[in-house]
């Protein structure tokens, strides 16, 4: 099968103007078979009652000087036959024309006859000679056709081919633009907003590639379609609640009689909606930062085990009020990273241990180091993830125990923002959980990254 659409193209061309011309051959061929047969038998026969008179009207030895003479030789042949057979030949014939003894004597008693009288075989005219010796038989065959009638031939011939091969390429070139046309009124109505466009192109050329690409592209856009539907809707819902809240208790400052505890308390809810609509826009910031790939990685050679030793340390106020301890197994591993967003990405991670962790539990962190990654793995014993939600974790807004939304405070874009600092450092994230046996969160970061 030709996968190249330039080689079925040239193909095409080809096949459609040896096809035409074939086509106008023999169009041409049998429109003018009756002309071309009657042109040739016309001036044929004229030719021959020409060379007739002549032998009527002069003395045979000087007819025969005048014939061997003509200038006409060149497109006709002749051979006189008298009654035994011998013959006398006038002109040059290359060709092979027999005569029959039948012929002949058919022509010695006044016949006219036609033999091979098809247009791919010269003509050959018989007809009696009366000279002063008696009749002879002449045969006349015509060596080229009138240069008249060849040029009106081939002028029709090249106009019935040029239509024939216009019409084949006319017919070729639909099935070619067939696709095309598809792709194109595809394109309108993935513009308008219509996503769900079936192509049906099985085509293995170019142009099936091209389609096979459409149709992976309108799927990419139809997901990032919803997936801006689900965040202008998650963004909405998550910004409505604290809205509530604070226009709930602003106008309820606004009562004459309210005790000092209650206003005290009202205050520290709106403070506390606000601190919380502030977090969620500048998590929405670093995320859209991220992810549209302008934020620069400043590599610097650091110490990842106590990087994250500095982040235990640093949100101890969570988890001692807890009870919760740490099983630390980080050994000594160097290695090029942008220290301010990887320690975002173990902020993150033990935050989320700790959080959904019992109390009391206890939170493993581990490191190992081959040749060219270090592997980080943060287990906790807490409520788990479903398998289902487990597909969708790193999504914004996503929040994987959503019946215990107002126990687990959280925006949900805290794994979202880990992924992409993970992949800008050219690494991978990974989950492992079970409902009610705890979380791991595997982190894979090369020992050196470069920059992009």
């Amino acid at each position: 099968m030709i996968r190249s659409l330039y080689i079925r193209v040239v193909l095409t061309f080809l096949i459609s103007v040896i096809g035409g011309t074939t086509i106008a051959f023999f169009v041409a061929t049998w429109v003018f078979k009756d002309r071309m047969n009657e042109n040739l038998h016309t001036t044929l026969l004229h030719f021959s009652q020409d060379i007739a008179r002549i032998y009527d009207k002069m003395p045979l030895s000087e007819a025969d000087s005048f014939v061997s003479g003509m200038k006409q030789l060149d497109s006709y042949f002749i051979r006189i036959y008298d009654i035994s057979g011998q013959f006398q030949s006038y002109g040059v014939f290359n060709g092979h024309s027999t005569v029959t003894m039948e012929q002949i004597k058919k022509v010695l008693d006044g016949e006219i006859i036609e033999v091979n009288t098809s247009v791919s075989e010269p003509a050959l005219f018989g007809l009696p000679l009366q000279t002063e010796i008696g009749t002879k038989a002449m045969f006349v065959v015509p060596l080229n056709p009138s240069s008249s009638f060849l040029l009106t031939w081939v002028l029709n011939f090249s106009a019935y081919s040029l239509l024939a091969g216009s019409l084949l390429i006319l017919i070729a070139s639909i099935f070619l633009v067939r696709p095309l046309n598809k792709l194109t009124k595809a394109t309108k109505r993935i513009a308008a907003g219509d996503f769900n466009v079936k192509l049906n192109i099985k085509q293995k050329s170019e142009l099936g590639t091209l389609a096979q690409s459409f149709e992976e592209m309108m799927h990419d856009l139809q997901q990032l379609e919803q997936m801006r539907r689900d965040f202008v809707a998650n963004v909405s819902h998550e910004v409505q609640s604290p809205l509530t809240s604070i226009s709930g208790y602003a106008i309820a400052l606004k009562q004459v009689n309210i005790a000092d505890n209650e206003r005290s308390r009202y205050l520290d809810i709106i403070i506390a909606e606000a601190e919380r609509m502030s977090k969620m826009s500048d998590s929405l910031l670093k995320l859209s930062l991220l992810e549209s790939q302008s934020q620069q990685l400043h590599l610097v050679t650091l110490r990842l085990d106590e990087q994250i030793r500095r982040v235990i340390v640093a949100i101890q106020p969570q988890w001692s009020i807890r009870n919760i301890t740490f099983e630390l197994n980080l050994p000594t591993v160097t290695l090029t990273a942008d220290h301010d967003l990887l320690n975002q990405v173990w902020t993150n991670l033990l935050g989320n241990s700790i959080k959904f962790s019992k109390d009391g539990g206890v939170i493993n962190v581990s490191i190992k180091q081959d040749t060219s990654n270090v592997t980080i793995r943060v287990s906790d014993a807490g409520i788990g993830i479903s398998q289902e939600d487990q597909k969708q974790i790193f999504e914004r807004f996503f929040k994987a125990d959503r019946s215990h939304s107002r126990k687990y405070d959280g925006s949900g874009m805290g794994l979202a923002i880990v992924k992409q600092i993970v992949s800008l450092h050219q690494g991978n994230i990974q989950v492992e959980s079970e409902i009610d046996r705890g979380t791991t969160f595997i982190v894979t970061l090369p020992i050196t990254t470069s920059t992009q």
